[in-house]
């Protein structure tokens, strides 16, 4: 990530080996728009801001808390069993987020609440748990954890932004085409899972297009 515009102090932390671990995730290593990790959920939830914000919440939750387990019990994980104490590791934080939805946000619950337990098989969270937290200490497998869940928040608040201004006329109820004057008709399209893949798309095509111009 360039940091020629970022103030000096934060840059030195920046460019510190556990700032680069977090701003990998974050950009270098963005697990959507460079790996195309973890797009069901792009499907699942988008279609909202709101509801988007929440599960991108509980997988930094998730991904971060994983991976700090992960790296605690590295050292007495028999190998033949790694998959499976990963798992019952993402199982048990992924419950932690379900139970807290229940308790103090039924609503929510209810409207994300099967695509949660989705977050267990998320592929993003297998695999940093398996490429970095098992071979890593523990704070910079919670800062990689945190840095791929910023980098999953960016990418997918980006799509539902579009696809609910696109398919409602607004987002969030705040910012309306209609309250400014312009008839709009909405995107049905944007309103389905079609929709979804056409936002990351052009997301995906944006965030490459400006990698690619930061490298040169």
């Amino acid at each position: 990530m360039a940091t020629a515009l970022i103030p000096k102090p934060i840059a030195k932390v920046l460019d510190s080996p556990n700032g680069k671990t977090l701003t990998d995730g974050i950009w270098n290593s963005n697990p959507i728009f460079l790996q195309i990790l973890g797009i069901c959920s792009a499907l699942a939830v988008t279609g909202s801001v709101q509801q988007t914000m929440v599960m991108c919440i509980a997988l930094i939750f998730v991904t971060s808390m994983s991976e700090v387990f992960v790296s605690l019990l590295r050292g007495y994980t028999p190998a033949r069993v790694r998959m499976i104490v990963q798992i019952m590791i993402i199982a048990t934080f992924v419950i932690v987020v379900d139970m807290f939805l229940k308790a103090f946000w039924v609503d929510m619950s209810e409207s994300i609440g099967p695509y949660v337990g989705l977050i267990i098989t998320n592929c993003i969270i297998m695999g940093r748990c398996e490429a970095f937290a098992k071979s890593n200490p523990v704070l910079p497998s919670f800062l990689d954890g945190v840095g791929c869940g910023i980098g999953y928040t960016i990418i997918l608040m980006a799509v539902a932004v579009i696809r609910e201004f696109l398919g409602n006329g607004m987002v969030l109820g705040i910012w309306s085409l209609e309250s400014m004057g312009i008839s709009w008709e909405p995107w049905v399209l944007m309103i389905l899972p079609s929709g979804a893949f056409f936002g990351l798309g052009v997301i995906v095509w944006a965030a490459r297009a400006l990698s690619g111009m930061t490298e040169d």
